[in-house]
């Protein structure tokens, strides 16, 4: 299980949300991006940054309408799009989106997921019975459940429950884990939690510091649970800690009693900003297992200065020997806001441009791909000597034989 299975180490994220809103409404960013009408092109895109693992998502409630009845078709037709382009596919099976009738708190909810979980393997293997599949359970269970449970952000749109979804969640993801692993032991498991640095207020109180560091190590309560390290009960295990995903972004550090962000491109930086680097060897050396920056991207004209700094990041902590297996953009095509659909964030490599009666045209930013190559680059020469393998996937060569090398 310590190989590496991903094809590239750059990889990219398509935004497939089918989650409620704030306002209540359903939300499918697969649709609003267009993503499925031009997969096809979105795939062949990636070719010029040598990326051949993306990650995707089935969106659960468009896969199970009614209870227990599954329509694999679109699931299908992106198999067999990823298949055709060469492009190896990561599968979320809930990226905060549930069916209607379910909340994680109903009791129904646990065995509904993991009969999902099922379905999908017995549908994957059906037509990729070969190949290694990466399934992240549920996507982001810190996040959702503070979204869901403390501000009312999404179902169940509540305030103060965040520890009962979380709980409720954890419980789904490890029957899920147990439920596919029954069909298929070889299935690699990837999390992806959001790696934060909370910090107390400048001349903080002994009851500040002490909340702050709470805060801060609260981000592992996921991975202490699948883990069994708490709430064994939940039945967690060692052995579902595979492929540890972090996503970090630009406001992912604050100050715990004003949640005013620590901004990364200050200078001098505030003094209690962490470095990315820092915060990954952190999670990594608490857990011991292969790390991937599952999600990260910065909006608008600062994302060329973001590569470039998690570019200067990532060299620091491959020199470090910390085993960071990928990077994925996320998201790789520009995604809107969910609660405002309008807006969109201009976070992505490609922003779109919209024209009447057409499917909307992907534009690549070009400082944005520049300084994407320069840090490939970058990483590339950070790592002494790399054997065919590792060059292939940080993109010193392309898809040949080691003959013609």
């Amino acid at each position: 299980m310590n190989k590496n299975p991903f094809r590239s180490f750059w990889m990219a994220g398509y935004e497939c949300t089918d989650q409620l809103n704030y306002y209540g409404n359903r939300v499918d960013l697969l649709k609003e991006t267009a993503h499925l009408e031009l997969i096809d092109q979105d795939y062949q895109d990636l070719a010029q940054f040598n990326i051949k693992t993306v990650r995707e998502g089935i969106q659960w409630s468009h896969v199970e309408k009614k209870p227990y009845e599954y329509d694999w078709t679109t699931v299908a037709l992106m198999i067999e799009k990823g298949k055709a382009s060469g492009i190896q596919q990561v599968w979320d099976i809930c990226h905060f989106g549930f069916p209607d009738d379910l909340t994680p708190t109903h009791p129904h909810f646990t065995p509904r997921f993991s009969a999902l979980c099922r379905a999908f393997v017995h549908f994957y293997r059906s037509v990729s019975p070969d190949d290694v599949l990466i399934v992240t359970p549920i996507n982001e269970v810190g996040f959702v459940s503070w979204l869901g449970g403390e501000v009312r952000g999404t179902t169940p749109y509540a305030i103060k429950q965040g520890w009962d979804l979380k709980y409720a969640l954890m419980r789904a993801y490890i029957d899920g884990i147990v439920s596919m692993r029954e069909i298929d032991p070889s299935i690699r498991i990837m999390t992806t939690e959001p790696l934060i640095q909370v910090v107390p207020p400048f001349d903080a109180t002994e009851e500040e510091l002490l909340a702050a560091k709470a805060l801060h190590e609260n981000q592992y309560q996921v991975l202490d649970i699948l883990s069994g390290k708490i709430c064994p009960e939940l039945g967690g295990s060692t052995n579902y800690l595979d492929i540890l995903g972090f996503n970090y972004y630009y406001n992912n550090q604050w100050v715990s009693t004003t949640h005013q962000y620590l901004k990364w491109i200050d200078e001098p930086r505030d003094s209690r900003f962490r470095p990315f680097s820092s915060l990954l060897t952190e999670a990594y050396q608490r857990y011991q297992r292969p790390v991937v920056l599952s999600e990260t991207s910065h909006p608008k004209e600062d994302r060329p200065k973001w590569i470039k700094y998690i570019a200067d990041e990532t060299a620091l902590l491959l020199q470090n020997k910390i085993p960071l297996w990928g990077i994925c953009i996320y998201p790789i095509i520009d995604r809107p806001d969910w609660d405002h659909l309008t807006i969109w964030h201009q976070a992505g490599l490609w922003d779109l441009e919209f024209y009447p009666n057409e499917l909307p045209k992907r534009v690549l930013h070009q400082e944005y791909a520049a300084a994407f190559l320069a840090g490939q680059a970058q990483v590339v020469a950070a790592v002494a000597d790399p054997d065919y393998e590792v060059s292939q996937r940080l993109g010193l060569v392309k898809e040949t034989s080691q003959k013609d090398v």
